[in-house]
């Protein structure tokens, strides 16, 4: 299995950083999950140069960041393709009437194009399936032997929201989408071997003189909740996205450790105290922190529950290799 991160931003506009989006790659499928600003620019930059070669597109919920691009993925699927090619796209219940304002909104560009290219005498098809709590059924990944399962997540007032586990061969992923801790999030994660979690630096938001900025605080999975998160879960890979307020490319540590607490509580600990040890810099792994109590290589207990942290300090098109047993 592979997970790229396509895109890392958020909301905010920065030029290092596309709109929330993931791509995994397992069992010869390309899965797309969530598809923000900029998202097919990155996916050319990760070798797939059109969405006509996804197998399904994701939706972890409907907030514009992480929606914005779906008319994108639409009609670029729907003009390089050669014969129809419907998109195959899972989301939470609200999904297939998202998808039908999107395909409203682009009725005229429609017209134009099958105005203007004879050989183009379809229209735009999208296969919605609705997903809440259990497996995610298609064909598609069944005969891959790629298994999805979808759980409940808590972003209210944003509901509802959902979170995803991809499993092939022995391996998991799991990408969670804007979340707080909560009973869905614990199902889908434990003993996962990589789990792709939106963050925020709540001690940073919380000094920003504006409620509007500091609301996000209490729908947000803050750096702290992601780690002990993963450590309850037993998680292998803990990776950061999304990152509010994103670091600059020297400042990664800062979001890792070096002391950093919540506002809100000055007692927790920092995602070093729990066991993270591993920052992935375009790609590649590099380790922060020694061992806390134990090596990598121990098998008899807690030591590192979540034995790796990764986050990047800019996307366009890296990937983030995230499992030594399928190398790329």
């Amino acid at each position: 299995m592979r997970v790229t991160l396509l895109g890392t931003g958020s909301p905010l506009p920065d030029p290092h950083r596309a709109g929330p989006a993931t791509l995994v790659q397992a069992g010869g499928l390309h899965l797309l999950f969530d598809c923000g600003r900029g998202v097919l620019m990155r996916l050319a930059a990760a070798g797939l140069p059109t969405p006509a070669l996804l197998h399904a597109q994701f939706l972890t919920h409907h907030h514009s960041d992480h929606v914005t691009d779906l008319n994108d993925v639409v009609t670029t699927r729907w003009a390089t393709s050669p014969v129809p090619n419907p998109l195959t796209l899972v989301g939470p219940p609200g999904s297939g009437a998202l998808v039908e304002r999107t395909l409203a909104m682009l009725s005229d560009d429609i017209g134009y194009r099958r105005t203007h290219h004879d050989d183009l005498n379809w229209d735009p098809g999208v296969e919605v399936t609705e997903v809440l709590d259990g497996p995610v059924t298609l064909e598609v990944l069944d005969a891959a032997g790629v298994r999805v399962t979808a759980a409940p997540t808590d972003h209210r007032p944003v509901t509802p929201t959902v979170g995803y586990r991809i499993e092939h061969d022995g391996s998991s992923v799991v990408v969670a989408g804007d979340t707080v801790p909560c009973e869905g999030l614990e199902r889908l994660v434990a003993g996962a071997d990589v789990y792709v979690q939106t963050v925020i630096r709540d001690d940073v938001i919380r000094q920003i003189p504006m409620q509007r900025f500091q609301d996000v605080c209490d729908y947000h999975s803050s750096v702290v909740d992601a780690a002990r998160t993963a450590a309850a879960g037993g998680v292998g890979t803990l990776v950061l996205t999304h990152m509010v307020p994103a670091p600059a490319p020297d400042a990664v540590t800062e979001w890792t450790g070096g002391g950093m607490h919540s506002a809100s509580d000055p007692g927790r600990e920092n995602p070093a105290e729990c066991g993270l040890l591993v920052v992935a810099r375009n790609g590649t792994w590099e380790r922060l922190y020694p061992e806390l109590g134990g090596t990598d290589d121990d098998q008899d207990g807690f030591h590192c529950p979540a034995d790796s942290v990764a986050t990047v300090t800019e996307d366009l098109g890296v990937e983030a290799k995230i499992n030594p047993k399928y190398p790329s």
